[in-house]
């Protein structure tokens, strides 16, 4: 997939949702930044900060926009909706 959009993801490593979100970033082969907020206290407080005070994962950004977490992403992708975020 050719992708134009920044996509970032905050996630823990054991998270099944937050398993199940990166892969389906990876199955569209989408280039995207993690941040393992796994006693990371910095990355979980701009995570906080960003998303106005949700402390669940994964978090999800595309071009510095709140997607949401995992459903949100998937119903994104049911929705045809994806392909037009990442490609700009």
């Amino acid at each position: 997939m050719s992708q134009s959009a920044k996509v970032e993801i905050y996630y823990w490593p054991t998270c099944p949702f937050c398993v199940k979100a990166r892969a389906l970033l990876d199955s569209k082969a989408v280039e995207y930044t993690g941040h393992d907020i796994t006693g990371d206290d910095v990355a979980r407080a701009k995570m906080i900060e960003r998303t106005g005070g949700s402390k669940s994962v994964p978090q999800i950004f595309i071009n510095d926009q709140l997607i949401g977490g995992c459903d949100d992403l998937y119903a994104l992708d049911n929705q045809g909706k994806l392909e037009g975020l990442l490609n700009g």
